[in-house]
């Protein structure tokens, strides 16, 4: 039983503070950049940053549907999502870039062992790297739109 990870990155023009601010926003900001695979959104307690619990249903692929019940946790610059479901972490993490910031979002959990989690280590992360890179392209857009 291993540790299987996926990270995607992507730099937006919009100042670190602000965009700190829009991953944390689990109200407004968080439904409106979720991709197709995410349903059943709902916040449960809170809905700015720490404290605040959120859950939805992601499903990764056609077969493999995860129910997440998030705890958010904020430390520095990264904001952190633990399933009180699953082993599943989630880390936003937001930095400076240039004139802009860069958002990095890692996703962690313990794999399955043996051969089925020799699938998952392999084939997850890129299945999971796709659906980040569509959330973060759209929090993007949510940001450069706004700030025009």
């Amino acid at each position: 039983m291993g540790q299987v990870s996926a990270a995607s990155t992507i730099l937006i023009n919009a100042e670190p503070a602000a965009v700190l601010e829009a991953v944390a926003d689990y109200e407004t900001v968080r439904p409106k950049i979720l991709s197709s695979h995410y349903s059943d959104y709902q916040v449960l307690e809170g809905g700015h940053g720490q404290g605040t619990v959120a859950k939805w249903r992601l499903q990764a692929t056609e077969s493999r549907v995860r129910d997440i019940q998030a705890s958010v946790d904020v430390a520095g610059h990264t904001v952190i999502e633990k399933d009180a479901n699953s082993s599943l972490v989630t880390n936003w993490t937001v930095a400076p870039a240039g004139p802009g910031s860069s958002v990095t979002v890692k996703t962690s959990w313990n794999g399955a062992g043996g051969i089925k989690g020799f699938f998952e280590k392999t084939f997850a992360p890129l299945g999971l790297k796709k659906i980040q890179g569509e959330v973060l392209a759209n929090l993007k857009k949510e940001l450069e739109s706004s700030s025009s």
